[in-house]
């Protein structure tokens, strides 16, 4: 039966821990893969509103198809709604290796005063990370130090807001509102951008980059101005994706 091939969505019960229900989500995407195929089943637009989002989500669980990073997000996003203690932020990061740039993103989650992630990449380490981290910066590094593993530098960061648990919300994700060019920058001074963006996260007084100018994302260890950033013909060559 074909049917016993697709793995059941999970569903909270109130018995579990919080922990426990984001290994179940965890468990239940790694159930349906890492799309290795080259091909993408399921196309995110990232402006898009959260709502066509979370459709995009449902049509996942229901095709249980692989999947890669960017989708991850958007599946974790969809079965961690409802959990007002769990906030969702999107972190994203660009690697160098051999000459190549990577980009990969996760799902930062952030409860009861700890850090971790959901998602998914061709290595174990670089998606899913326990929600044991007391700062921001701990499972930055903590994911730097397992991009090192692989030979890979990581050259930026970069932290969105957290996801509103409106699944009908007609906003888009805001997914880089710290850009943080860790290449050019001490640990040190990495940890105190994080944390205080952390801290103001936590706050809830930071809003949409998007509702501004887009010059307006706070931006960190950049050596080109704003303008000539906008410009910079590198996003056209750092296309391939490390995820």
């Amino acid at each position: 039966c074909l049917t016993s091939l697709v793995p059941p969505v999970p569903n909270y019960k109130l018995s579990m821990s919080i922990p426990e229900w984001l290994q179940a989500i965890q468990t239940y995407m790694k159930m349906l893969q890492y799309n290795h195929t080259g091909t993408q089943f399921f196309e995110i637009r990232k402006t898009r509103p959260l709502s066509g989002l979370m459709e995009t989500a449902k049509e996942m669980t229901r095709e249980s198809l692989p999947i890669k990073c960017l989708e991850a997000v958007i599946l974790g996003i969809y079965l961690t709604n409802g959990q007002p203690s769990v906030e969702r932020f999107p972190i994203s990061f660009k690697t160098h290796f051999s000459g190549n740039c990577f980009h990969h993103v996760v799902l930062g989650i952030y409860c009861n005063g700890r850090y971790g992630s959901l998602g998914m990449s061709r290595r174990s380490d670089l998606m899913d990370k326990p929600l044991t981290y007391r700062t921001l910066s701990d499972l930055i590094f903590e994911f730097e130090d397992s991009y090192k593993k692989y030979l890979h530098s990581v050259k930026k960061v970069k932290i969105g807001l957290y996801v509103p648990h409106e699944p009908h919300s007609f906003q888009p994700i805001e997914w880089k509102q710290l850009v943080l060019n860790v290449s050019k920058m001490m640990r040190t001074e990495v940890r105190k951008e994080l944390e205080k963006f952390a801290r103001d996260m936590r706050m809830k007084i930071l809003k949409p980059s998007s509702a501004h100018s887009p010059m307006k994302e706070r931006s960190r260890g950049k050596s080109l101005s704003p303008h000539r950033r906008q410009a910079s013909p590198q996003r056209r060559v750092c296309r391939r994706d490390k995820s």
